[in-house]
């Protein structure tokens, strides 16, 4: 395993501990569903009301080092925690509310990097719709590589109704205009 994948396993065993949902969302989960690239962190998502989240971000925060100084005040603010993993692999665990992101613990799938070791990844429908909210350069090359891998087998419908949710609230219709493109540009060079 590369330490990507070992920061990975690690965090599994934390949170099933736990008993925290969780999805790995970045790198790690394109590496399967898209274009394989180079990645130097792990992204993940937990489901953590807000109610509960400072519980949960204070016990992971006892468990591995902080990237930032006083990274619980990060957390509340953004509903991030900036960590490391032991073999200090960058960690970033986003502290999902209920709604979408149940959604996304529900169609998560195991993705076995190692004989006996299985880590949770979001659905590549989940990974398409996280990386068209966030919009930034890589993100739209992974759509695109994540579309043109996984092709007929996304289930579109749901992607866009996600989509078409998060363009809403965030006002910003581009946020479905990411994925449109690949998905046509994938589909016109197929007919």
């Amino acid at each position: 395993m590369n330490s990507q994948e070992e920061a990975a396993w690690e965090l599994h065993l934390f949170l099933g501990d736990l008993g925290a949902p969780y999805a790995i969302i970045g790198g790690v989960a394109v590496q399967h569903w898209g274009e394989p690239r180079f990645t130097q962190d792990v992204d993940l998502t937990v489901v953590a009301p807000p109610e509960g989240s400072a519980e949960l971000t204070q016990h992971i925060l006892e468990c591995f080092p902080s990237r930032i100084a006083d990274a619980a005040a990060f957390a509340r603010r953004n509903r991030v925690i900036l960590v490391r993993a032991s073999n200090g692999c960058p960690v970033d665990i986003s502290l999902g509310v209920p709604g979408y992101e149940e959604s996304v613990m529900l169609r998560a799938v195991d993705y076995e990097m190692d004989p006996g070791k299985s880590i949770r990844i979001c659905s590549a429908e989940d990974l398409l719709i996280h990386k068209a909210v966030a919009g930034r350069p890589q993100d739209i090359r992974d759509i695109e590589g994540i579309v043109y891998r996984q092709r007929d087998a996304l289930d579109a419908s749901y992607i866009r109704r996600w989509l078409s949710d998060f363009a809403d609230v965030l006002a910003d219709p581009e946020v479905q205009n990411r994925f449109e493109r690949s998905w046509k540009r994938v589909h016109l060079a197929n007919n």
